[in-house]
């Protein structure tokens, strides 16, 4: 038994400069784990609530109430348990919150909890916490899925669409997917300064450019992908994180960029348009997280098209997941750990996605860390795509440079995942 000894919950300090929890854990054993909650900008409704305290210090987003939460309630009741029996610390966290979404412990005070019990149980096993996920079980490293301009909540909408990105499927390795996503990268800001659109980048780290219109982005990228000696659709694809549900409501969707409105068919057409003149991989959150009848039939016109992934709508739960497989309204899932809470209903979120065939993208946030968690969740139970933000900022290059890490220890033992993560068609195939 790998007892907890010790819980202890520090302040520091997210990628936005605000506050945010620490969790360090000890066993008896002497093993240790460590682990930082980081935050959203764009959130669902049902996301775990993280706990701030409210008032002038610094915005409100102080978080001496959850750490007065781990240093009580969650201390206390998690000593002397076996850190090794992660479902029982877990269940025990939602027993002692007793609210769905952790509004009373916080869900920064949680998943920051979970996570840094997690990583000791690994260190007393001896083995990378990434092993200790998989057991026997083979993985794949997964595909990047990268940022090159910021937009929507993350650059002051400047774009209405959140995240024009990157992927690389194609690759032969997650190296080599780096490799494409820096040059296209360094094409943008290239394209970028010389018509004078390059102001600087968003929180992940993607240009913030200005725009007239949210085609001159996509346009941009593709431009980006030929200056960098690719082509588009083969070498490089393009994915979308849309976040609908920050400029919609009811069915409405407000284009403030180019000061339209449409509803979710003109929506779709729109989308559908983009789909035909660009080579488009994978969209997320196409529509708001209160209109599913825009998802359902959306999937239902593209097929298998394109990715369609669920956000705000899926918020991490295997019952939403679950619930999204069976009425088509989505083929993959986008996966946060601090938006369930918990390391075990991470875990579940994915099985939902692979027990329904859905694929799976372990995903950064937007307030991120140091902390290279996700890194090994994304390994260990090989969810085969992976989101962190753009190629640049230390938060971000901290996870890209970890998975460069895990790739060449593992060698050939875990293949790059590649079209196999996807749910859609290779073109040709």
């Amino acid at each position: 038994m790998a007892e907890i000894v010790s819980i202890v919950g520090r302040r520091v300090w997210d990628s936005r400069a605000r506050p945010t929890v620490e969790v360090d854990v000890a066993l008896a054993d002497g093993a240790r784990g460590r682990a930082i909650a980081p935050a959203g900008a764009s959130m669902g409704s049902g996301e775990a609530a993280d706990l701030r305290d409210g008032g002038s210090a610094f915005g409100g987003m102080d978080v001496r109430k959850a750490l007065a939460n781990v240093a009580g309630p969650i201390a206390s009741t998690l000593k002397g348990m076996d850190a090794a029996d992660q479902a029982a610390i877990d269940a025990t966290l939602g027993r002692v919150d007793g609210t769905k979404q952790f509004a009373q412990l916080g869900g920064n005070a949680v998943v920051a909890t979970s996570l840094a019990i997690l990583r000791a149980s690994a260190a007393s096993a001896g083995k990378p916490l990434y092993a200790y996920l998989a057991g026997d079980a083979p993985v794949r490293i997964p595909v990047p899925e990268i940022q090159i301009l910021g937009g929507g909540a993350h650059a002051g909408r400047r774009v209405d669409i959140q995240d024009f990105l990157v992927v690389c499927p194609s690759a032969s390795s997650f190296v080599e997917a780096l490799d494409r996503t820096a040059e296209v990268y360094r094409a943008a800001g290239a394209l970028l300064r010389s018509n004078g659109k390059l102001h600087g980048v968003a929180d992940e780290g993607g240009y913030w450019p200005a725009f007239s219109s949210n085609e001159e982005a996509l346009d941009l990228l593709l431009r980006a992908i030929e200056a960098a000696g690719y082509v588009p659709g083969e070498d490089v694809h393009i994915a979308l994180d849309v976040a609908a549900s920050d400029f919609g409501k009811n069915g409405r969707y407000k284009l403030g960029l180019e000061g339209r409105e449409l509803d979710r068919d003109g929506m779709a057409e729109m989308l559908v348009g983009w789909l035909d003149r660009y080579p488009i991989l994978s969209i997320e959150d196409p529509f708001g997280e209160d209109d599913p009848e825009g998802f359902r039939a959306f999937a239902k016109a593209v097929g298998t098209r394109v990715q369609i992934v669920g956000d705000d709508l899926l918020v991490t739960d295997g019952e939403r997941i679950r619930a999204a497989a069976r009425d088509g309204l989505a083929n993959c899932a986008l996966v946060k750990p601090n938006q369930i809470g918990t390391v075990t209903g991470t875990k579940a979120a994915i099985e939902a996605a692979r027990a329904t065939g859905m694929s799976s993208i372990v995903s950064a946030r937007s307030g991120e860390t140091e902390d290279t968690a996700i890194v090994d969740l994304a390994v260990g139970w090989d969810a085969g795509q992976f989101k962190v933000g753009s190629i640049a900022r230390g938060e971000r290059t901290a996870k890209w440079n970890e998975m460069l890490r895990v790739e060449e220890a593992l060698g050939a033992a875990a293949p790059y995942a590649g079209w196999g993560a996807f749910p859609v068609k290779k073109k040709g195939s």
